[in-house]
């Protein structure tokens, strides 16, 4: 495959101790020698080197930075091509004229995520790794991070694969036994056709196990905090992101938008959602933060919904329960350091088993309580051990559950005792979508989506 030189900044722009400025492609080290002065020509080096030098402009002469140049010649690359890396000072000034000496010199700017997709169309990973990657730079958590590196390391592709050999080895039975009858095969009845439908589904099953677990970790946990005004449900994100990022008065009706903030909660990711106080009300302002929370509640994963210890209950915090129901939920009943008025065995019944703490936040009180349930709803417990596969991604799930449902109609057909010929038919279809998984079989257009969500450089 013949592909032109690319070039682009692969650290994050802004002042700092280093940059670099990352070329790959054929032409990477005659354009890099050119701008490029040291003892020797980079050219003449040895691959896997880290050479010492200045980088000089070719028409004025003028030395333009000092800096470290990496020669990495193919195929022992990320790209599988000669690839240049010029490690210099981080000013925004100086890396961005070092790669544009490298543009004149006959790179192109690379696209986002093209040196990654560079990898994945020269076979060095396949698709489930190159989207590994992508993880791996946003993961929020360790968790999330370690999941994320067993999927780059091949962990989810060698199990796909594994699957997908299987399938492969039976179809070459069925064809054996359809095209040639008359040779001494195997034969392969509907029983052990079954029999190996069964091994994969089973397999595949357990993969889809971990899916929840998976998202949550690549994604976080879409997390909303309801509640009357001046409840504390501002003083609660404050709490958890250990940060004062939403304002608090004794004001009600303070908060008149949605806030959101990542926060890592026992290595459980929440996308955590402060909401405008849900009431009736005339400010206009605050009226359109109201229909904002209510439909943020719509779409969330976890609920925390929060109510006053030192209140009676009132038709609005009832409703708030109406609005919750049927949604993974806390409830958490906060300002325990005052004297009580609330009805905690109505409290109880609304809830409908799920958790009930009190807490004070003003006392930092409760907030344990509150985590480990979070981790116990969503985890129950730890996570399993290191060596454990886990889906996180949503085209891996959808491309597994349609497989899934593939195979159990492969396993239908054969225990009804369909032709051979027509079971064979779903079992292709399951190895067709295992290959999509891991990008044996997939659109270019799709290709192109999955590389543009990543960074520019990367």
């Amino acid at each position: 495959m013949e592909l032109d030189t690319i070039s682009a900044i692969s650290t994050p722009m802004g002042e700092g101790a280093i940059a670099i400025v990352r070329i790959s492609g054929e032409e990477a080290v005659v354009i890099a020698d050119r701008l490029y002065k040291g003892k020797k020509s980079l050219r003449e080096v040895e691959s896997h080197t880290i050479n010492y030098g200045h980088i000089v402009d070719p028409k004025s002469g003028d030395v333009i930075e000092e800096v470290m140049v990496s020669v990495l010649k193919a195929p022992r690359t990320f790209t599988k091509e000669d690839m240049i890396e010029i490690n210099c000072h981080g000013g925004i000034v100086s890396v961005n004229r070092i790669l544009q000496l490298v543009l004149n010199e006959g790179a192109r700017l690379a696209e986002p995520g093209e040196f990654t997709k560079r990898a994945f169309l020269n076979g060095r990973i396949d698709l489930s790794q190159a989207e590994g990657v992508i993880d791996l730079i946003r993961a929020k958590t360790d968790k999330a991070m370690n999941v994320a590196m067993k999927q780059v390391e091949g962990k989810l592709s060698q199990r796909i694969q594994k699957l997908r050999q299987a399938l492969l080895e039976t179809l070459a039975h069925v064809e054996v036994n359809i095209d040639y009858p008359e040779y001494d095969a195997e034969e392969m009845t509907l029983a052990l056709l079954k029999e190996k439908a069964e091994y994969v589904q089973k397999d595949i099953e357990r993969l889809l196990q971990t899916a929840q677990q998976g998202k949550i970790l690549r994604d976080g946990l879409s997390t909303v905090i309801i509640g009357r005004p001046n409840v504390g449900k501002s003083s609660l994100l404050n709490s958890l992101v250990q940060e004062t990022k939403a304002i608090v008065t004794d004001i009600p009706g303070t908060t008149r938008d949605v806030i959101e903030e990542f926060v890592n909660i026992r290595g459980v990711p929440l996308r955590l959602l402060d909401t405008a106080g849900i009431r009736e009300t005339e400010d206009v302002v605050e009226k359109i933060g109201v229909e904002r929370s209510r439909k943020v509640v719509e779409e969330a994963e976890l609920v925390l919904l929060v109510l006053n210890y030192n209140e009676t209950l009132t038709a609005a915090d009832e409703e708030l329960f109406q609005i919750s129901k049927g949604r993974d939920r806390i409830i958490l009943i906060n300002k325990s350091d005052l004297p009580m008025k609330t009805d905690m065995e109505r409290i109880r019944k609304l809830a409908e088993n799920q958790p009930v703490i009190t807490t004070s936040i003003l006392m930092d009180e409760g907030l344990d309580e509150l985590e480990e349930a979070i981790k116990t709803l969503f985890f129950k417990g730890d996570l399993e051990p290191g060596d454990m596969t886990y889906v996180s991604n949503s085209r891996h799930i959808a491309l597994l559950e349609q497989a899934k449902r593939s195979i159990a109609d492969a396993i239908e057909a054969a225990a009804a005792a369909m032709p051979v010929d027509m079971v064979q038919i779903d079992i292709t279809k399951t190895w067709e979508l295992l290959g999509e998984v891991i990008g044996e079989s997939v659109h270019d257009s799709l290709i192109d989506q999955l590389f543009s969500q990543f960074c520019l450089g990367k």
